[in-house]
């Protein structure tokens, strides 16, 4: 039987709850870490691993999201939808109670293992139980929850920083997943797995290789030297062994379905530029408000909330707007949103106030979440049932690789600057973000070094605006077709 075998109709809103709840739980974790991250580094210092800290996170989340997806269609959503929030939820408690930058790390990365089913399961499931016309209306109400968590999980984790422990902001993930739990165990029927269906084990270890060496070299450039070569020669060996596994496995992570459909090769390279693009603002937006600026991490907070208010809202007119126009067109109109958006971020002064920054993710949001929730509608309408689950994955890891690629590469732009710029100072961005640290250096010391940092922090901004005009090119790829003529 399927999912929706048994389901009574008034058991979706039911189990559209639950999944709106996990997702919130994904969504109010990158905003809280997202803020709280200058607190962290001022606590437990390594600056120079900042960007493990969000990458080794995507790292893991990535590599298993295919998993996750591909075991869906062969065992059922719910089944796996529990292993992953468990996962999910032990490493939550285990990064609260990381004591230095290592140890966080290394239980972000067990973290990431559980949050790879997360995303890519909820969607999968409320497509499962919603016609191709309304999956483009409900993408928009899963989308405002990153809306709602934007607004509590910012302004909380600040307030949470502030008046207690940042430890506080991993925990509060607990009580949210076991809820969403429990309302899917009652709700959601299981689904009886495929007999002889087997897990492309092979398949996954090229994945991680390949992953796991092109963020190394990306991430640890400047400390490689020469290594480098070899990192990015063994990315692109395991690449190369993975492309030749998945053509002669009987079980591959991704069925040839996906290569042979320019609407889901369209959809995955869309999302792998949106993920890339998005962390220009999500991970040097707060540091440039708190370090350049001096701004309180609440500020931080408050600026990149408006990037997750925006997501939805345009997410919520992208579904009405497929069902008038075409995949086309509001794909095209977000990525024109997107890239106005990352121009904005290169009109960022050291005296910009926080509205100006506020204004900037709002605009970024706004043309994420049109082109994001676009492809993903449209790849969902076009897949069937038995490979829905690793359709919806596919979309998912390219947006998270996309994320992981684009933080070590724009934390090496950073990384390079700052060591041309101030090749004297020892981690100025741990001084400056600091506010003790930062009280100590002279006024000449803190003028230089902020504007140095801005200096830095604009090629940054450069970079993510090169990569957000990529994605028009990639909407002219999606077909003139609207969701209900699937």
């Amino acid at each position: 039987m399927t999912e929706t075998a048994e389901l009574n109709t008034e058991h979706r809103h039911w189990i559209l709850i639950a999944c709106m709840l996990a997702m919130f739980m994904a969504a109010i974790e990158v905003t809280i870490v997202a803020t709280a991250m200058p607190t962290i580094i001022a606590e437990l210092g390594g600056f120079s691993q900042f960007g493990w800290v969000f990458s080794i996170y995507l790292l893991t989340q990535a590599v298993s999201v295919p998993l996750y997806g591909r075991l869906a269609d062969m065992w059922g959503r719910k089944r796996l939808f529990f292993i992953g929030v468990s996962l999910f939820l032990i490493g939550s408690v285990l990064c609260g109670f990381a004591h230095t930058m290592t140890w966080l790390i290394l239980f972000r990365a067990f973290q990431g293992l559980g949050a790879g089913a997360i995303m890519p399961l909820t969607s999968t499931i409320v497509a499962d139980i919603y016609s191709p016309r309304e999956r483009a209306h409900v993408q928009g109400w899963l989308s405002s929850v990153w809306g709602v968590a934007a607004i509590i999980g910012p302004l909380s984790g600040a307030w949470l920083v502030q008046h207690f422990s940042w430890s506080v902001i991993f925990w509060v993930n607990v009580p949210i997943g076991l809820f969403s739990m429990l309302l899917l165990a009652r709700f959601l029927p299981a689904r009886e797995h495929h007999k002889g269906a087997t897990l492309n084990l092979t398949g996954s270890c090229w994945l991680m290789i390949c992953v796991t060496a092109l963020l190394v070299a990306l991430l640890q450039a400047d400390a490689l030297g020469y290594w480098l070569l070899a990192f990015l020669l063994l990315a692109l060996l395991a690449g190369w062994q993975l492309k030749q596994h998945e053509q002669r496995s009987e079980a591959p992570l991704f069925p040839l379905a996906i290569w042979r459909s320019r609407l889901i090769l369209a959809g995955n390279a869309g999302n792998l530029i949106i993920g890339a693009t998005m962390m220009g603002i999500s991970a040097f937006l707060p540091t440039w408000i708190q370090g350049i600026t001096g701004g309180t991490p609440l500020q931080a907070g408050s600026a990149l909330a408006m990037m997750s208010i925006g997501w939805p809202l345009a997410s919520t007119l992208s579904g009405r707007l497929m069902l008038i126009t075409s995949y086309r067109f509001t794909a095209q109109l977000g990525a024109l949103l997107l890239i106005a958006g990352s121009a904005l971020l290169l009109l960022l002064r050291t005296d910009s106030s926080i509205m100006q920054a506020g204004l900037t993710a709002f605009v970024i949001g706004t043309g994420m979440g049109m082109t994001s929730t676009t492809f993903l509608v449209s790849v969902q309408n076009h897949a069937h049932y038995d490979i829905r689950g690793i359709c919806t994955a596919s979309i998912m890891f390219s947006r998270m690789l996309g994320s992981a690629i684009g933080t070590a590469l724009m934390g090496a732009v950073l990384n390079f600057n700052l060591a041309q710029r101030l090749p004297q100072a020892s981690d100025p961005m741990q001084q400056i973000m600091s506010h003790e640290s930062r009280q100590s250096l002279s006024e000449a010391t803190l003028h230089q070094w902020t504007g140095q940092i801005a200096a830095s922090l604009h090629w940054v901004f450069v970079v993510a605006l090169v990569i957000a005009m990529l994605t028009l090119w990639i909407a002219w790829l999606m077909p003139r077709q609207r969701p209900e003529a699937e």
